[in-house]
């Protein structure tokens, strides 16, 4: 299911070099990136990518609000970020991308496939490492944005209108970003000190 195309549309590079430049174009060039940087079959460099991203989110959480991280020790936390490299990350972008695949289903007539979909949320997931910084706008703000990278990937990729991709976004994007990298905190603790709530 997870495949490594040597050649895909667009040529992305591989390895560290790769990564980061995937991370700095989606950041500042989301079309572009999701235009040329997601190819067929190409699942393995999303899947890379949005574990690096997990593992960097929860080392900046082990470093910044270690309460926050159920360990105690530093051989605990290493076990932990493993178990997020190897387990948590894949198998959660997986189940999204499977959530995600049902609503494109019942919102797009003519979409791309679950691969194009599984690589959208893995490079969705761009801004989240800076999310476990202990300021709550910016963890706010990444959250956000990474929701909005994803209605933009689904947009640009499964060539459909920014709305049926807000629509079909939701779920999965409240999932990942609300929950998975806090955004929803964020944004409660932001409005109470707004006393908007």
């Amino acid at each position: 299911m997870t495949t490594w195309v040597e050649n895909p549309r667009g040529g992305r590079d591989r390895g560290p070099r790769g990564i980061a430049r995937a991370w700095a174009e989606v950041l500042v060039r989301p079309q572009r990136f999701f235009s040329h940087g997601v190819a067929p079959g190409d699942q393995a460099p999303g899947l890379v990518f949005a574990v690096v991203m997990a593992v960097a989110y929860a080392l900046g959480l082990a470093l910044f609000d270690p309460g926050r991280f159920p360990v105690s020790s530093g051989l605990r936390a290493a076990v932990v970020v493993l178990l997020v490299a190897i387990l948590v990350a894949p198998a959660a972008l997986h189940l999204l991308a499977a959530l995600q695949t049902l609503a494109l289903m019942a919102t797009v007539r003519d979409r791309a496939g679950v691969s194009e979909t599984v690589q959208v949320i893995a490079y969705a997931t761009a801004p989240c490492p800076l999310a476990a910084a202990p300021v709550t706008e910016l963890t706010a703000a990444c959250c956000l944005y990474g929701a909005a990278l994803l209605v933009v990937g689904l947009a640009v990729v499964h060539d459909t209108t920014t709305g049926r991709a807000t629509l079909a976004s939701a779920l999965p994007a409240a999932l990942l970003f609300g929950y998975g990298f806090g955004g929803f905190d964020a944004l409660h603790t932001l409005l109470r000190a707004w006393y908007i709530i």
